[in-house]
């Protein structure tokens, strides 16, 4: 059997998933509509794919291994591991929006490979799609990033990836995807396998199992693997540590399937290799050469995990020690090849990551697992070459409705923003800057509230330059709890009009607490469990009904966008609390 391997790539909710899924049921791999490549919680929960995941279906006597890879720049390093491991990519493109900050991103790492990729125009059915001019902007895209001839050459199909549809031109009558297979199995050409060769492997993803323990997920480049194979994994140190296979597994649909030996060029997962990592070779032969190591851009921001130890520690989760934290920190290391992390501090461990999201995404899984930790604001890494100062900047492309753009350049341009480009598109403007990551940090919350919740914002991380210098941002004070105890309504019905609160009433507070902001940009300490004064006396409206504005929930991604840098945020299992770092206030 032919086998061909693809990765789908995108830019966030352009389709990949649901392409991806609507595959799957045509081809008879899911029969349940309900199953999805998005299994994971949290992406069901936030609507965006998050971890790389493979599949495979059967068309015309060919297995088609598919790795669909996240659309969010956060996760860009899912993205990078997987497109060593495969021969041909599908980069969906929004028929309305056209190419996006991620589009490019992932478009670039595939020509850099040699990949040919094979363009699929996604929701040709929406009123303002505009297919024919997305063309035109994919074919700019490819030329602006130094595709070859061959890759200028791609093919382009056209889709309805909800309903099912494909169609290799928009007045072609399909009700399948049928046309999208076919195109894979002509345009992505099998290798062939050098079965006489000895065993290559590479991981690029891991899985872990109970009973079997870690599974290494990647792709045979040559030779043959058999269960008992005694093997070798040469470590990107050149450190080299033999093993047993213990068990194969090939994929079927979202299903694994235990084989007794499989060959080259197929997705398989191999178990009874304990200290197997991504990107590690494994071979059946010590003077085998390592293959290319699989490289992950830089972190851009960093911040510090500490225990919790705020006077309400330990009430609600189930780890809650330095040891705990740190155990938790590595695992994640074994999988998240984006993270990097330093554990030499004593009193916190130090994470580098590639955005706000990535952090928060690990801190949501710690805290739904019962972990409870307090992390510092979040900072972007500054680094220095050849003695100068620099730090990461992003290329941040913004659409919105015109009556916002005055505000957005102007609180872009406070933050360090260059304005590269500005024009119309449809309905909407188009802006495109260039800004230190350290000024974008903070800026997501404010710009859904400056557009109304009608702009999009996306970045892409662009590398590091000269340090921007110092960088104004609005800034709102802290509502600093003086007290420890229950906060009452009639008290936060008086601190109102002073900025935001963050909490309700009724709800346990302590001394140091962060409960709301100032609008007039000074910490203020006040006490929000102070109640009304009884009196025997009656007066006319003394007793009106008290009306509290509804507080700003504090979520994980508006806790690390507010934070101020003299504050933790504690997260537990059932709570999100901002706190100053000093709770005796003065």
């Amino acid at each position: 059997m032919e086998i061909r391997n693809i990765a789908i790539i995108a830019h966030v909710d352009h389709g990949k998933t649901s392409l991806t899924d609507a595959l799957m049921r045509q081809t008879k791999m899911v029969i349940d509509d309900s199953v999805s490549m998005d299994s994971n919680i949290l992406e069901q929960e936030r609507g965006i794919t998050i971890y790389s995941k493979n599949t495979s279906v059967f068309y015309k006597e060919t297995k088609i291994n598919i790795v669909d890879t996240p659309g969010h720049a956060d996760f860009g390093s899912e993205v990078e591991r997987v497109l060593r491991s495969i021969d041909s990519v599908l980069l969906i493109v929004d028929a309305q929006e056209g190419p996006m900050p991620q589009t490019k991103f992932v478009l670039k790492k595939s020509l850099a490979l040699g990949l040919k990729p094979i363009v699929v125009i996604n929701k040709i059915d929406k009123i303002a799609a505009r297919p024919e001019w997305v063309h035109e902007k994919i074919l700019e895209l490819f030329m602006d990033l130094g595709a070859n001839n061959e890759q200028l050459d791609f093919i382009t199909v056209y889709s309805i990836a909800k309903q099912g549809i494909a169609k290799i031109k928009l007045d072609d009558d399909s009700n399948d995807l049928t046309p999208l297979l076919d195109i894979i199995l002509e345009k992505v050409l099998p290798i062939k396998v050098e079965e006489k060769l000895p065993f290559v492997f590479q991981s690029f993803n891991l899985a872990y199992d109970n009973y079997l323990g870690r599974l290494g997920i990647g792709r045979i480049y040559q030779g043959i693997i058999k269960k008992g194979d005694r093997v070798f994994i040469k470590k990107q140190s050149n450190k080299i540590i033999s093993g047993c296979v213990s068990k194969l597994f090939t994929f079927e649909g979202l299903q694994r399937k235990e084989v007794l030996q499989t060959t080259g060029n197929d997705i398989i997962m191999i178990a009874g290799l304990p200290e197997i990592y991504i990107g590690d070779t494994v071979c059946a032969d010590t003077n085998q050469e390592n293959l290319p190591i699989i490289k992950i851009d830089e972190p851009t921001i960093c911040l510090n995990f500490l225990v919790n130890n705020s006077p309400f520690a330990g009430k609600e989760g189930k780890f809650i020690t330095n040891r705990q934290i740190k155990e938790r920190l590595e695992k994640e290391l074994e999988i998240n090849v984006g993270l990097k992390i330093d554990f030499s501090p004593i009193e916190y461990y130090k994470v580098y990551g590639r955005g706000e999201l990535h952090i928060a995404v690990l801190l949501e899984n710690m805290r739904r697992e019962g972990f409870e930790i307090q992390v510092s604001q979040p900072q972007a890494i500054i680094k220095e070459i050849n003695g100068v100062k620099h730090e990461p900047f992003e290329e941040v492309t913004i659409d919105t409705p015109q009556e916002f753009v005055g505000s957005i350049i102007e609180k872009m341009a406070k933050r360090k923003g260059e304005m590269l480009e500005i024009k119309p598109e449809q309905s909407h403007i188009r802006l495109i800057f260039q800004i230190p990551t350290r000024g974008l940090l903070g800026y997501r919350g404010e710009f859904i509230i400056d557009t109304k919740g009608e702009g999009i914002l996306c970045s892409e991380a662009i590398g590091f330059k000269l340090y921007a210098g110092e960088i104004e941002k609005h800034s709102v004070g802290s509502m600093i709890s003086g007290q420890t105890g229950k906060a009452l309504a009639y008290s936060l019905f008086n601190l109102q009009d002073r900025g935001v609160l963050y909490i309700n009433p009724n709800v346990d507070v302590y001394e140091g607490e962060v409960i709301g902001n100032t609008a007039k940009g000074y910490n203020m300490v006040v006490n929000p469990i102070k109640g009304k004064q009884l009196t025997n006396m009656r007066a006319s409206g003394s007793d009106m009904a008290i009306q509290l504005t509804a507080p700003m929930e504090l979520t994980l991604e508006r806790g690390l966008e507010i934070i101020a840098e003299d504050e933790y945020l504690e997260i537990t299992p059932k709570n999100i609390r901002l706190r100053k770092q000093n709770l005796k206030v003065k």
